[in-house]
């Protein structure tokens, strides 16, 4: 079809993009692509069939990402985006602009280099005024008791306290131009656990360590090169998650600017999600039995793990499709989604993706793939809004849910013993869903950004947790 061509003068390339409907990106497509001035009587309009090709637009035209943060499989073309890339375009720079540009660099950099000159020469007739004025001080005292012995004492209290007085004013300014630190935490595990949630300096290092030395090498964000140590990056992300510092203040804390702290914390949040997610934590069914309460081994022996959703807000995307999607009827707001798993000892076994608000338990579970991780025979604990029991039959696991009444008018003496069972160990998850809530982060409205790192921040507080101590104990 002649149609299927690119529109642009001097394309041979087949297919691409329609051209919009909004009449105002339409007419800037026709100014960019110079169909505008030609035929000023009879002018050309893009008809239904005309195409521009996808080589004449930037990688940044497209939305490589879903909402949620999910890579797509298929590119979409940015509402905004106009054509830039043609043949005519591409003009490489003249040699006499390249010979002004280095001209106008070695300028600059003859001037810098003056004006430094100037500073040391002021320093220097400065000091040496100083140092004339301390001799006639030291002459004068001498002529004056010249025969005392005094005198020498005097002479050693004026000239001993110079250099410590220099030596004490860089110290004082190197301490007040000094940010925020790990460091200054090490004998102070109150403030670690304020800060970080973990229980001392010795958690935090450990913590810092399970990470790897991968942690000492990352490629950051925007090709920045952070001015403070990995420790301190580390101890700048954690605290964003527990706090929920805005970066104004923590630029302030650690004397960096917020475009690092930004750069930091997105670098470090996707690092750890990645890296700990390499880790096994799904624990065999000898180790999940030998960390069992008391309780649960003679009640539940079988229990793998304890499945709950929990979600968190999100600030109302623009889009209303996404609104759609992360809109929860159960908390009448914008939320994310994510499934918990937790062992009956109280280790964190599994953490789901975020899904958006209005994505049900059930879909999230058969998402899950858990049915490859359990073993016939196992047995999982849930709440009425996980009906999966029709999932889980074929590979022969139980599912443990309370009764649901199914047209009756009550439930036998048995049932609700049973359900009241189910009921007192189920809340071991409420219970660590409790203390994940403890970072701030997952309680706070997340902004657009944010919003793409939902599944790695959520997973990186969960995970923080199997650092702690736990809150279970051994006879629950």
């Amino acid at each position: 079809m002649p149609g299927s061509c690119c529109a642009v003068f001097g394309c041979c390339h087949r297919g691409g993009h329609t051209f919009p409907k909004d009449k105002k990106i339409r007419n800037q497509w026709r100014r960019a692509i110079k169909r505008d001035s030609f035929k000023p009587i009879r002018p050309w309009w893009p008809t239904a069939s005309s195409l521009v090709c996808k080589a004449h637009f930037l990688d940044s035209d497209y939305e490589e990402k879903s909402v949620l943060g999910f890579k797509v499989n298929k590119k979409k073309l940015k509402k905004t985006a106009v054509p830039s890339q043609f043949a005519w375009s591409k003009v490489e720079p003249s040699s006499p602009a390249l010979s002004r540009e280095k001209r106008l660099k070695e300028r600059n950099e003859k001037r810098r280099l003056e004006k430094e000159e100037v500073k040391q020469d002021e320093c220097r007739k400065g000091e040496s005024a100083e140092n004339d004025a301390v001799v006639q001080d030291l002459n004068l005292a001498m002529q004056v008791d010249i025969e005392s012995v005094p005198v020498i004492q005097e002479v050693h209290i004026q000239t001993d306290p110079l250099p410590n007085y220099s030596t004490c004013t860089s110290e004082t300014q190197t301490e007040s131009n000094r940010g925020f630190t790990i460091e200054d935490f090490k004998t102070d595990s109150a403030g670690v656990h304020y800060y970080t949630g973990l229980q001392d300096y010795l958690t935090f290092s450990d913590v810092l360590a399970s990470l790897g030395p991968s942690a000492f090498k990352l490629t950051y964000l925007h090709g920045v090169r952070p001015s403070i140590c990995v420790p301190d990056q580390f101890f700048l992300t954690v605290i964003k998650c527990r706090r929920y510092t805005p970066n104004f203040e923590l630029s302030r804390m650690f004397k960096i600017s917020e475009s690092e702290v930004y750069c930091i914390f997105v670098t470090w949040m996707r690092f750890m999600s990645l890296q700990w997610r390499e880790v096994d934590i799904w624990p065999s069914r000898d180790c999940v039995s030998f960390y069992a309460p008391s309780d649960f081994k003679r009640n539940f022996p079988t229990t793998r793990t304890i499945l709950d959703g929990f979600e968190f807000p999100v600030k109302k995307p623009k889009a209303p499709t996404a609104q759609q999607v992360t809109f929860s009827t159960y908390k009448n707001r914008n939320t994310a989604k994510s499934v918990l798993g937790v062992t009956p000892g109280g280790l964190v076994s599994y953490m789901s993706c975020a899904y958006g608000g209005s994505t049900s338990d059930r879909q999230i579970a058969e998402r899950s793939g858990l049915t490859r991780r359990t073993d016939p025979g196992d047995a999982i604990m849930v709440d009425k809004g996980f009906d999966i029991q029709d999932t889980f039959a074929p590979v022969d696991v139980t599912i443990n849910i309370p009764t649901f009444f199914r047209k009756k008018n009550r439930m036998s003496g048995k049932s609700v013993l049973r359900d009241r069972k189910i009921s007192s160990k189920r809340v071991h998850v409420e219970r660590i869903i409790g203390l994940g809530k403890t970072y701030k982060i997952l309680t706070q409205p997340l902004n657009q950004t944010e919003m793409t790192l939902a599944s790695n921040i959520a997973f990186v507080c969960f995970m923080l947790l199997n650092f702690r101590k736990c809150i279970i104990p051994s006879s629950a």
